[in-house]
């Protein structure tokens, strides 16, 4: 009997999205041919076009889904559910950092490994970025500011807290990743813990 073919246009999606952010982390997006995209998913160039017009296209979709979905799990989601702002900043990067010695290997941040090789090459790409970077860094802020609804964090400037953490968290994430040596981010954590809350004047 002939094997009833299946439609599953969904599945098929999904299949091609973790092709292309597996591929995009680990050759970048530009080193990532349509071509091999496809062996790697087992689909035709039509099947991909009907999901994916252009390469730009599926590259939107991974840093509107894929990108964002991971800042989410694992920044804006513990901070949300942490005690206090530091509290979830130390956590996340102890996360991290443990989860990165267990895998052997490090990769970067999903984000910041984009913005470094795509916010020059399109404002569509760059706005993209931009937005997910923003929602984290106002969930930082949020974070502080309930914080000081709570009675503590009183000199703490909420949108300095969450550009430093960010700049702090991506930092460590390309020199982790340079050195391919996830210590670096207890380093880094370290050095963040020490910046104090300045007294309100």
């Amino acid at each position: 009997m002939r094997k009833k073919r299946t439609n599953d246009p969904e599945g098929m999606r999904r299949r091609v999205l973790d092709v292309a952010e597996d591929s995009f982390q680990a050759h970048g997006y530009h080193a990532s041919s349509l071509g091999d995209l496809m062996a790697a998913a087992g689909i035709t160039g039509g099947a991909l076009h009907h999901h994916f017009p252009t390469k730009k296209a599926l590259a939107l979709a991974v840093i509107e889904e894929r990108v964002a979905a991971a800042v989410e799990e694992t920044w804006i989601a513990p901070m949300r559910a942490a005690p206090s702002a530091r509290e979830g900043v130390r956590s996340v990067f102890e996360a991290v950092a443990t989860e990165l010695e267990q895998q052997g290997f490090v990769r970067g941040c999903p984000l910041n490994n984009l913005a470094h090789e795509l916010s020059l090459a399109d404002p569509d790409f760059r706005s993209a970025l931009a937005d997910i970077f923003a929602g984290w860094r106002q969930t930082l802020a949020d974070k502080i500011r309930a914080d000081q609804l709570a009675g503590g964090e009183a000199g703490t400037d909420p949108e300095r807290f969450a550009a430093l953490t960010v700049a702090a968290y991506s930092g460590a994430m390309s020199m982790a990743k340079a050195a391919q040596d996830a210590s670096i981010l207890r380093q880094c954590l370290e050095g963040l813990e020490r910046v104090e809350p300045r007294p309100p004047t």
